[in-house]
């Protein structure tokens, strides 16, 4: 793994899931972790709930655009963490891959969404945990 690990974040729209896990990872690894997210076939805009949900953490990805997931994002990635995106997703020798069963926000309200959030974000602190070792032995 290079200095500062690189993670992917693949769901099928890249509206949801992945762009909320890539929102709590920008902002708890700071400059430490760089962030991809991309999908499998991504919508047109972020899921408005799921704008609101980070919201209420704090964490604005109003303005991200979901991106289509490209062999190079793979390629330049350390970790590659999918959400739903099955086989669509390519895989590489010599990367680490997790795939994490969550429940897809799309379609849902704000009651649903927040358990899905409050999930990914104890994901995204275990990563952390796993990825920045040196940072936890320093609390």
């Amino acid at each position: 793994m290079s200095e500062k690990p690189t993670v992917l974040f693949v769901c099928v729209h890249n509206a949801g899931r992945s762009q909320m896990a890539a929102g709590y990872l920008r902002a708890l690894g700071g400059d430490e972790v760089e962030v991809l997210s991309a999908g499998s076939a991504p919508k047109d805009v972020i899921n408005p709930v799921a704008v609101e949900a980070m919201a209420e953490e704090g964490i604005d990805i109003a303005g991200n655009t979901p991106k289509v997931l490209t062999v190079d994002a793979v390629k330049e990635s350390d970790v590659v963490i999918t959400m739903g995106c099955g086989d669509a997703c390519p895989i590489f020798p010599g990367k680490r891959y997790e795939d994490w069963e969550l429940d897809d926000p799309a379609g849902q309200g704000i009651e649903a969404v927040r358990p899905i959030r409050d999930e990914i974000r104890r994901r995204i602190e275990a990563l952390i945990d796993d990825l920045l070792p040196e940072r936890v032995a320093q609390a």
